[in-house]
């Protein structure tokens, strides 16, 4: 029983990337804060919440990273930044990547279509190393 777990891979490292600097930017603001020539006074509550911000916007940024599709003989499991959805095979029309698109999608029933952010157009080769697994399963699934 094949069973496959996609992720996109630039976008990883593009989020990681700036969720740190957005840290190191933000802690570093919230320490020099309490040390400025123009008369205005931070305590210390303003510099510890300048630093939780930019934890805040890491965490944010962060988001990013958790698209993820689970896919085997049974169905697919489509996790996207916010939602997460789950369809059997037979519910599935065909999985498609049009052109232009960001990322690829499941085609549905009734015109309707769910997007795979986890399958992206700027991971080139590996999305569609992705599109073709997940076209094989799907046909394995259908016979």
């Amino acid at each position: 029983m094949t069973s496959i777990v996609l992720r996109p891979k630039k976008i990883r490292r593009v989020a990681w990337a700036c969720a740190v600097g957005l840290v190191v930017v933000f802690t570093i603001v919230g320490l020099l804060l309490g040390d400025t020539p123009t008369g205005v006074i931070f305590r210390t509550s303003d510099q510890v919440a300048m630093i939780v911000l930019g934890f805040l916007l890491a965490g944010g940024v962060l988001l990013l990273t958790r698209p993820r599709v689970t896919a085997d003989a049974e169905g697919v499991d489509v996790r996207n930044v916010v939602t997460s959805h789950h369809y059997d095979w037979n519910d599935v029309l065909s999985v498609s990547f049009p052109d232009g698109a960001a990322w690829a999608r499941l085609e549905l029933p009734d015109d309707e279509y769910i997007s795979v952010m986890a399958v992206q157009a700027v991971d080139r080769d590996y999305a569609v190393s992705s599109v073709r697994a997940l076209r094989e399963l799907h046909k394995a699934a259908r016979v």
